[in-house]
């Protein structure tokens, strides 16, 4: 009975606090309206039940008309950020062919294989998300990615219309609202924005 009992404890120790534990905890979201597209993402990283960093940067301007945020584990968002800024690189001015590029290389590339993230890219005329299972896909209004992405988006949706808030204060609102609901997401927000076409 001891026996189990302390197997059953170190199991449960290990689960929470050895090597294999992932940095994570994020919440992004994009939103595209009024001529705009606003970027924005809280700071928290979270090992285990803890919170491990507050002022974590997990946005990314690429070039002056392109924008980056990702949630995932951290190496693995930065490796896919590598191979992305190469993409661009070739192809600065079409950004759907350059995620796409991406997501075949992140499917296909056997060093890619356990590679998990989920990315929101954008330019002034198209805002794409794309994983690991190769999705690429184009989304038109509002996109939240991470732990609180989907408080951040309801909250988006609700605020969308609202005339006489910018873009910028519809974006930051509603990650308010979801730093207020999920346990992984901080106040120490970032922001990037784009003059959109």
């Amino acid at each position: 009975m001891y026996k189990y009992k302390f197997c059953s404890f170190f199991k449960n120790y290990k689960a929470c606090f050895s090597s294999s534990s992932r940095l994570h905890g994020t919440t992004v979201l994009a939103v595209k309206r009024q001529n705009k597209v606003v970027l924005i993402a809280d700071g928290q990283m979270t090992l285990g039940h803890t919170r491990f960093k507050t002022d974590t940067k997990k946005l990314r301007r690429l070039t002056d008309n392109i924008i980056c945020g990702y949630a995932g584990s951290v190496a693995d968002c930065h490796t896919l950020m590598e191979k992305l800024e190469t993409e661009v690189e070739q192809y600065p001015t079409d950004l759907i062919r350059t995620c796409v590029n991406l997501a075949k290389h992140w499917r296909t590339n056997r060093s890619f294989k356990n590679v998990s993230a989920t990315l929101i890219v954008a330019d002034p005329k198209i805002m794409l998300t794309l994983d690991g299972e190769g999705n690429v896909i184009e989304i038109k209004d509002i996109l939240g990615i991470g732990s609180g992405g989907i408080y951040a988006q309801s909250a988006a949706k609700a605020l969308y219309d609202i005339d006489t808030l910018t873009t910028e204060q519809v974006a930051l609102k509603s990650m308010k609202i979801a730093q207020e609901l999920c346990i992984f997401t901080n106040d120490n927000f970032t922001m990037e924005s784009l003059e959109s076409l």
